[in-house]
């Protein structure tokens, strides 16, 4: 036997060795012995397979939604494309959000149908009857118009109202301060100073 010969053959009877004493350590140890995915290319695919957010680290610059691929939106301020955002999560604008949630109040949430209470509107003719189209948190959504005795105060302005508003009372009421005497409609004084100001049947 030349010496190439017997280098092969000490060569193969080590790494049968090597196989024979891995598998008799993992028997001791209880552990399933398994070899390494050969190369760089394994180890990257179970990486990626045991990190399903890796795709977060490959940011892609963009100016608009168009640049990103499905599943994710352009974040216009930093210019990234991000991941859409599930029910609870914060968002800016409704395409943020994943299909079937708007962006309302910062957060993504099940979206309402049109006309009906808590929905997007611009104008009261945008809500159902008896509804009114007033901010909410700084949203413009459809409210419900207030029924008899309910509380209907307003201050003349400032920054709480034009975030939070009320509707006016529904049709038939007027909103009026208690225990203030109203013999006729032209008698009635605005007294903007008041807070227990309520919806009432106009008195004739």
């Amino acid at each position: 036997m030349n010496a190439t010969a017997r280098l092969l053959h000490i060569l193969l009877v080590c790494m049968c060795v090597s196989a024979v004493q891995a598998r008799i350590w993992a028997w001791v140890l209880s552990m399933p012995y398994s070899p390494p995915e050969e190369g760089p290319m394994g180890l990257r695919e179970r990486e990626t397979e045991s990190s399903p957010n890796s795709q977060k680290s490959d940011m892609v610059a963009c100016d608009h939604d168009r640049a990103c691929g499905k599943g994710f939106s352009c974040d216009r301020h930093f210019g990234l494309c991000v991941p859409l955002r599930q029910e609870g999560k914060y968002c800016r604008r409704d395409a943020q959000c994943v299909r079937g949630l708007s962006c309302m109040f910062g957060k993504c949430i099940r979206s309402i149908p049109e006309g009906q209470e808590g929905a997007r509107c611009k104008v009261d003719k945008d809500c159902g009857a008896s509804m009114c189209c007033a901010r909410h948190h700084g949203e413009r959504v459809c409210k419900r118009r207030l029924v008899l005795g309910e509380s209907c105060f307003v201050p003349d302005g400032g920054l709480a109202f034009s975030i939070n508003q009320i509707c006016p009372c529904d049709e038939g009421l007027l909103c009026r301060g208690n225990g203030q005497p109203q013999k006729r409609e032209t008698e009635f004084v605005y007294n903007p100073d008041s807070t227990s100001w309520t919806c009432q049947v106009p008195k004739h």
